[in-house]
């Protein structure tokens, strides 16, 4: 009977391994959504990821967090504050559930914010 050597399979294996390696990390960062720095971000971006989770994408407050912090429907404040009054809110927060954004953000992105709330009452 002959003898099979397990060197040949193990090259193999290892071959294989690495292949199965490089594809993983190859599709992980194609697939994988990178963040902008903040001073990149859009406003649509910003209303996504700190705004929605209360005011819902659609601006009416129907999430359950906004329910539980009573928010009011951002489309219909738009109609009663001024853009200013809007940018002083963003800037400040409101009350215990709105947090500030005027240190994380520049007052251009919190314009851009507001201007995108207004695009939600369309």
């Amino acid at each position: 009977m002959k003898h099979l050597s397990s060197k040949p399979v193990a090259k193999a294996t290892i071959a294989s391994s690495l292949i199965s390696a490089c594809l993983f990390l190859i599709l992980t960062r194609s697939f994988s959504r990178t963040v902008p720095p903040r001073a990149e971000r859009s406003a649509e971006d910003i209303y996504l990821d700190k705004c929605a989770v209360c005011h819902g994408k659609d601006g009416a407050g129907k999430t359950a967090k906004g329910k539980k912090a009573k928010v009011k429907d951002i489309r219909e404040t738009l109609g009663k504050m001024s853009e200013a009054e809007m940018i002083k809110v963003v800037e400040d927060g409101k009350g215990k559930n709105m947090d500030s954004y005027k240190k994380e953000y520049s007052k251009e992105q919190i314009k851009a914010l507001v201007e995108y709330y207004r695009t939600l009452a369309k």
